[in-house]
């Protein structure tokens, strides 16, 4: 029944998916609060040009893809947001065309340069085949990650919560948004070799959106956000090993997906809850508005009896 834990390659994978669910989770849980969960997906496009680059002029090399991807990736982020605060273009719009000109740029000298083949490992994947190097980059970014959130947390969830308020406080405001988008290219960096730049959007992105519908609280939403990325990461890798023709990158996103699903239907904050208050609502039919108070806080007129 365990008998994949006598596998050497599926034990470096379980180690290297659960340091970096340690890593992804919290990443991802607030691109969803701060409602860019879509911005994930466009740094992981936005950083194929800097890694086209790099293996263009190094080759294989992970050390020189991960500094032509940090590049590419930290010049979006930067871009990004000098072009929220000093235009009349939103963050998401700006990253949005940022991305794309990023894309279309990195699609460019890849068919100049010839062929891609040797690349499709690194967008997709590889994560049975890891070596030393990608577990000391993939326990590098958890560590880096980690020791981050300790001192940025609070901030961060006070330019969350109440972005007004915390730029009227903060010397420098736009600093932790910075640098929260430096770890969000960090973390796909961390993971383009073991899940692939497009399979790590995915690990990033469906543990916090299921979690969302199970909590209301960060703690309890940060800690049931690593369960759901750890358990997709290690059931994806177990069904992979017993199905080989299952790519293990797809496998953990799919599970991913399968916990997406499940909270949306049965959690508390989902498809279930909005049905009981439907319910409600019919039960105890339509709003009486003379006894909702107005905008001064009195009732705009007293129910006669």
């Amino acid at each position: 029944m365990f008998e994949w834990l006598d596998y050497a390659f599926m034990i470096r994978a379980l180690a290297a998916t659960t340091v970096m669910s340690f890593a992804i989770a919290p990443v991802g849980a607030f691109l969803v609060l701060r409602r860019l969960s879509l911005a994930g997906e466009a740094m992981a496009h936005a950083i194929v040009p800097g890694i086209v680059i790099a293996f263009v002029v190094a080759g294989l090399s992970v050390a020189s893809m991960i500094v032509g991807g940090l590049t590419a990736g930290i010049a979006v982020a930067a871009l990004t947001s000098v072009l929220a605060r000093m235009t009349i273009i939103r963050e998401d719009a700006s990253l949005a065309s940022l991305y794309l000109i990023a894309l279309a740029l990195g699609i460019f000298i890849l068919s100049a340069a010839g062929s891609a083949v040797p690349l499709k490992s690194f967008l997709f994947g590889s994560i049975l085949g890891i070596d030393d190097e990608t577990l000391l980059l993939i326990g590098a970014t958890a560590t880096i990650t980690l020791v981050s959130f300790a001192f940025i947390l609070r901030p961060l969830i006070i330019n969350t919560i109440d972005p007004v308020f915390h730029e009227s406080q903060s010397k420098r405001p736009g600093l932790v948004t910075q640098w929260f988008m430096f770890l969000v290219v960090l973390n796909l960096l961390g993971a383009f070799k073991a899940l692939g730049t497009l399979m790590a959007v995915g690990l990033m992105i469906l543990p916090a959106t299921a979690a969302r519908y199970w909590t209301s609280t960060i703690t309890s939403y940060l800690i049931m956000t690593f369960a759901f990325a750890l358990l997709s990461c290690w059931i994806g890798l177990i069904v992979s090993f017993y199905l080989p023709d299952v790519p293990s990158g797809p496998a953990i996103v799919l599970v991913a997906a399968v916990f997406f699903v499940f909270s949306l239907i049965f959690a508390p904050q989902g498809f279930h809850a909005l049905a009981r208050i439907n319910l409600v609502g019919r039960r105890e039919g339509p709003v009486d508005e003379a006894n909702f108070p107005s905008k001064t806080g009195e009732k705009i007129h007293e129910k006669t009896l």
